[in-house]
């Protein structure tokens, strides 16, 4: 089965990569989509093609690939995953968002991830707060 997991993954910490190994779980194959800039209200620190790269080097991840800047669904339908995995800070209404992929002619099962990792730093948010503060 084809996992595909997606987010802006801006500065790679635990909570991502927790994220990332509970969605292969799920099946044989995680394919993650990297969120492009032109598709986000708060704009990454870090380039979609770095994000993307790094992404391919984790151990869970087998593709990353970015997302389409104009439809979301082209990319699903690109991937043709099984299941979609859903993180624990993403702020999708699973019924709706089912619905929606039926009414693109998708038939895949949506996963929330709901656990989440803990620590000090499994935010890209308070990473870089933390480095402003550090820097004034």
């Amino acid at each position: 089965m084809r996992v595909m997991a997606s987010g802006t993954f801006d500065i790679i910490h635990p909570g991502h990569l927790f994220y990332l190994e509970e969605s292969k779980k799920l099946g044989e194959e995680l394919v993650v989509v990297v969120a492009r800039e032109t598709n986000l209200s708060k704009k990454p620190v870090v380039p979609g093609s770095q994000r993307r790269r790094v992404l391919e080097g984790l151990k869970p991840v087998d593709q990353a690939v970015l997302g389409d800047e104009l439809d979301i669904y082209k990319t699903v339908e690109k991937i043709n995953p099984d299941i979609l995995s859903i993180g624990p800070d993403q702020h999708w209404e699973i019924p709706e968002l089912e619905k929606e992929l039926k009414n693109h002619g998708f038939n895949i099962d949506v996963v929330k991830i709901d656990s989440y990792m803990e620590c000090d730093l499994c935010s890209s948010r308070d990473i870089i707060k933390k480095i402003q503060t550090r820097n004034k």
